[in-house]
């Protein structure tokens, strides 16, 4: 039993730097998530501001004068792609699930970020526990002082991380929806507009 519990031991261990390593990896990705995510809140705000009060009217010949000349989001380009050719319903309905499909590649960097930061900041918590608990014993405060800095430090960076990744995700969520439901009232207009013209 002895054997088998420093075998545990040294395998709990050797997990210590990968684990380290994996929460700083994601820090920065967390860091970067935040710039991109600041970005696209610039974007959409703007677009919002220049879209919105058209669709709302459903005047679909100024929106697509309205749009950029190049396409600056997702949103935009879906919504360039709609505007600019017949639509049936069950175009429109395939590119609505492809948008929605993106937007969860998009957001599921943010899930992961929010699952993984508090997973991998309590196995890095608990392997550093342990040293200090020994240190503690046999009288090492030095070295059981050094291992609590890394008990705490792992605990912080992996909540931020899972901070970082939950707010962006309530943010890309909300926002996502919202042009899901543009572009589909956009399409449906359309259908509208073209089903009048072959009335007429």
């Amino acid at each position: 039993m002895e054997y088998i519990s420093k075998m545990l031991f040294w395998v709990a261990n050797s997990l210590l730097i990968p684990d380290v390593i994996l929460l700083l990896a994601l820090f920065v990705r967390a860091l970067i998530l935040v710039g991109g995510t600041y970005n696209m809140y610039i974007t959409k705000r703007k677009n919002d501001k220049a879209f919105d009060q058209l669709i709302k009217e459903g005047k679909t010949d100024e929106l697509k004068q309205a749009l950029p000349e190049k396409d600056n989001s997702l949103y935009v380009s879906y919504l360039r792609d709609i505007l600019s050719r017949p639509v049936t319903g069950d175009y429109a309905d395939f590119q609505l699930t492809k948008y929605e499909v993106e937007a969860e590649k998009d957001v599921s960097l943010s899930k992961m970020l929010s699952k993984l930061g508090p997973v991998l900041g309590l196995i890095g918590t608990l392997i550093a526990m342990s040293p200090a608990l020994v240190g503690l014993s046999t009288g090492d405060i030095a070295g059981m002082a050094y291992n609590m800095q890394v008990v705490f430090a792992t605990t912080v960076v992996g909540l931020v991380v899972s901070a970082v990744g939950l707010v962006t995700m309530q943010f890309k969520q909300r926002w996502y929806a919202k042009d899901v439901n543009n572009l589909d009232y956009v399409s449906r207009t359309l259908m509208e507009k073209e089903g009048q013209n072959g009335q007429a």
